[in-house]
């Protein structure tokens, strides 16, 4: 099986180099910058689970010519759209796209630009970061992949994938619910990134301070809500895991968009924040402390995004 990964950052630089470093035959689709940098350096991970290098298979925009039977995606949601344009040669008549993005708004934009039988639905679990040299870093234990059919059915098409998945150096798992999974991923995500960026603070320091714990449970209950009248109701498992990771004394977690808001950089908050608020009000679901951790967040992208320019007074 030929596999396209659409991005060699963070996630899926990691996920691509345990796949090429397993035997898969393995083509990283990036932009000209990181091609010359991975042929200077390879494709370097450090992980708790070893560390690796890997010389991988490089393609740029504007010279695929001919559909991959796999893409794996895994970009920023702010990178989608340009994504999309760059993948499109890939996409064939059989080719499965596995979107390991955050949030859902992503996979209607897939289904939009190539119909409903190409886009799966994914989740990945993994916390890494892409240091300014090229180098990928685990920063946690978990690497887990779940990936499958939108309606649930286990096809022969995510059999093979499965198949192609397994034994790589991480978790795989093909899902029968794999919509479920991707909206429990977005509520713990949602709830995580509203408390720590809102709050400042890793959860521990926010469990420490008045009223912290109260707050981030109080938020995790409005993301389940909107979840639920979505038609995607948690499950208990989940939830009571949830509370346990956002309300741990002394935990140094906190979300990858606090990580990189601190780090100065653009953030998820429209796909993972304000998509949620936008859909609860949709479904008339009261979400207070959802919107004011959008209002916060609004104001931090609208700071770092330049101002339009203005012609000069002749």
């Amino acid at each position: 099986m030929r596999i396209l990964v659409v991005g060699a950052g963070a996630t899926g630089g990691y996920f691509g180099a345990r796949l090429a470093e397993a035997g898969r035959d393995v083509t990283f689709l990036v932009r000209a910058g990181r091609a010359d940098q991975l042929k200077r350096s390879g494709l370097q991970i450090k992980s708790p689970h070893g560390d690796l290098a890997v010389r991988p298979k490089l393609v740029t925009a504007g010279t695929l010519d001919r559909p991959f039977d796999a893409v794996l995606l895994a970009v920023k949601a702010f990178a989608l759209e340009e994504a999309l344009d760059d993948l499109a040669p890939a996409v064939g008549a059989e080719t499965m796209i596995v979107p390991f993005l955050n949030g859902m708004r992503h996979v209607e934009s897939l289904v939009e630009r190539f119909g409903e039988r190409p886009v799966l639905g994914g989740v990945c679990v993994v916390a890494t970061m892409l240091e300014p040299e090229g180098r990928i870093v685990q920063l946690g234990d978990m690497q887990e992949l779940a990936y499958g059919e939108r309606d649930g059915t286990m096809s022969e098409r995510i059999r093979a994938l499965d198949a192609q998945l397994q034994n790589a150096g991480f978790k795989a798992q093909a899902s029968d619910s794999i919509l479920l999974r991707m909206w429990e991923k977005w509520v713990l995500l949602a709830t995580v990134g509203g408390v720590t960026c809102l709050m400042r603070g890793t959860v521990g320091e926010v469990e420490a301070a008045p009223g912290g714990t109260a707050f981030a449970l109080a938020l995790l209950a409005e993301c389940v809500a909107v979840a639920t009248a979505a038609g995607f109701t948690p499950r208990e498992p989940f939830v009571k895991t949830a509370k346990g990771m956002i309300t741990a004394r002394g935990s140094g977690f906190a979300s990858s968009m606090f990580r990189d808001m601190r780090a100065g950089a653009p953030i998820e908050a429209d796909q993972i924040i304000g998509d949620l608020l936008a859909r609860a009000r949709r479904h008339g679901v009261s979400t207070p402390l959802l919107a004011v951790a959008n209002a916060h967040l609004a104001v931090y992208q609208n700071r770092i995004t330049p101002a339009p320019l203005t012609a000069a007074a002749s």
